[in-house]
């Protein structure tokens, strides 16, 4: 009877297994083709592009192969995957890292797509079986570009190709499932909350909410800095507009050409922000080996740059953006300590923010906001070839530093002083009423001093005494002045007690307007 009970149980357990099983290998199917078909996409976008600038291009060096060679090899650079270029004019081969950012975009917003498309079509679908499904199909195709653009002018390496493609495909996965199922699709934070046990206790009791203000105020910070980074270079493009212009002809003489090379400038206006945050910072963009452009030792192009409208308009030694780029870093730290003022302000079940605690913030948000510019420059930058040109673009650990120093040193005091201007203003002072003449009197004055009128009256009394002891005749105080009645009031000299109190009325007694007279006897 016991063994008919457990198969029949195993039975009725059956069922629910196979549906989960069902389940999960629909799911992944699902996610391997969206992440299959994510990829697909990217390396077709990029496809389309090149083969309309090869078709346009009136001599064209290689056929169709070498297009979607060249193709695959820049998808991969989208990725952050350096290349190698093999034919050169010295024959050795030449490294190039420099990542155009805005490249960057398609394959993240394609990647958060496939797995928000996954999870959206298979409600049912476990979070670790579409990240899973997603990244696998994703690489598989990765690998099967990197393999088919081997042989090319163009050539991946498979160190930062191992490196950087599951990195940046796993990211933005992540970020996908969490937009879709929140906390839930990743288990394993409970971990990393056991795993920071670790950190002192000060750190682990730091609230929730002060930690996501900081965060916050972090990312407007190094907002500010890459915006006002991308005003310098603008200003700077149109300040330096003829040389930029004069660098066109310079690299290529056919439309098709500079279309090219105006997409390669437009690819690289996020790495051009984050050089010009660079330069307002202090440590400035390296341009070749000893050769750094910064408000300290700002110089022009080096003789081995290529014309570039880019490189055109880097400016040169006295110019005024020396001074007015250093502005930003200050407009950064202030809009970091305004935020963390502004987060700390009582609220609906919530007590201010002491003085300390804002201090403590800046200096958290001043670590994560170098944390990130440090990664923005070091992925901004990388080698476009070998000896000078071995390191372009901003030197990562520098510009981190250098934030931190700056949102420190100007968020600080700001944080400081906007935060006692809050605590002067809660208290209900106001600055006409507080610098009035009024004001300061009644600040100025004692509380217990008497009126002018009791004065007045105190001085009159003394000089009344004062004279009555000259004459020699007894000091008594003045006589009280009584209110003369008025008309048709009734008068109480001599008929009431001496107090002088009003006597009561009595009820027989008939009002009258006039007095008889005596004819009337």
């Amino acid at each position: 009877m016991a063994g008919v009970t457990q198969m029949t149980d195993r039975r009725l357990s059956l069922p629910p297994l196979l549906t989960r099983m069902r389940q999960r290998s629909s799911g992944l199917g699902a996610s391997l083709l969206g992440g299959a078909l994510a990829a697909g996409l990217g390396l077709g976008s990029f496809a389309v592009l090149v083969m309309m600038l090869w078709i346009s291009s009136p001599y064209p060096d290689s056929g169709p192969s070498g297009s979607l060679h060249v193709a695959a090899a820049l998808w991969l650079l989208a990725h952050g995957v350096e290349l190698v270029r093999t034919e050169t004019l010295s024959g050795l081969p030449m490294p190039m890292g420099v990542t155009p950012l805005l490249l960057v975009v398609l394959p993240v917003w394609l990647l958060y797509r496939a797995v928000r498309g996954v999870a959206d079509a298979g409600a049912e679908a476990e979070p670790g079986t579409v990240w899973t499904g997603v990244v696998g199909g994703y690489l598989t195709v990765g690998l099967a570009a990197a393999l088919y653009c081997s042989g090319g002018e163009l050539r991946p390496s498979w160190v930062w190709t191992a490196g950087c493609l599951p990195l940046l495909a796993g990211s933005a996965a992540g970020v996908g499932v969490w937009a879709a199922y929140g906390r839930a699709g990743f288990p394993e934070l409970g971990r990393v909350r056991r795993l920071l046990a670790v950190l002192p206790a000060g750190v682990r009791r730091c609230p929730p909410e002060f930690l996501g203000a900081s965060a916050r105020a972090a990312g407007a910070g190094a907002a500010v800095l890459v915006g006002g980074g991308s005003l310098l270079v603008a200003a700077s493009l149109v300040w330096h507009g003829d040389a930029v212009r004069d660098s066109f002809p310079q690299l290529t003489e056919v439309w098709s050409g500079r279309f090219a090379v105006l997409l390669l400038c437009l690819a690289l206006v996020p790495n051009a922000a984050v050089w010009g945050a660079a330069y307002g910072l202090g440590p400035g963009v390296v341009l070749g080996a000893g050769h750094v452009a910064g408000p300290l030792s700002a110089a022009g192009p080096g003789p081995l740059l290529p014309a570039f409208p880019l490189l055109a308009a880097v400016p040169v030694p006295g110019a005024v953006w020396n001074e007015v780029g250093m502005g930003v870093p200050v407009v950064a730290g202030v809009t970091v300590a305004w935020f963390l003022v502004t987060a700390g302000a009582p609220g609906e079940g919530r007590e201010a923010w002491s003085g300390g605690r804002v201090v403590l913030g800046v200096g958290v948000a001043a670590v994560w906001c170098g944390l990130v510019m440090a990664v923005l420059a070091g992925v901004a930058g990388g080698p476009l070839g070998v000896a000078a040109l071995a390191h372009f673009g901003p030197v990562w650990w520098q510009v981190g530093g250098a934030v931190v120093v700056w949102t420190v040193g100007v968020g600080v005091p700001a944080g400081v002083g906007l935060w006692g201007w809050g605590l002067w203003r809660r208290r209900g002072v106001s600055w006409p009423a507080w610098r009035s003449r009024t004001s300061w009197r009644s600040r100025l004055s004692w509380p217990s001093w008497p009126s002018w009128g009791a004065w007045r009256s105190w001085f009159s009394w003394r000089v009344w005494a004062g004279r009555s002891r000259a004459e020699g005749g007894p000091v008594e105080p003045a006589p009280k002045e009584e209110p003369t009645p008025a008309v048709g009031a009734v008068s109480t000299v001599g008929a009431g007690p001496a107090s002088g109190s009003v006597p009561a009325r009595d009820p027989s007694l008939e009002p009258y307007d006039l007095l008889p007279s005596d004819d009337m006897e």
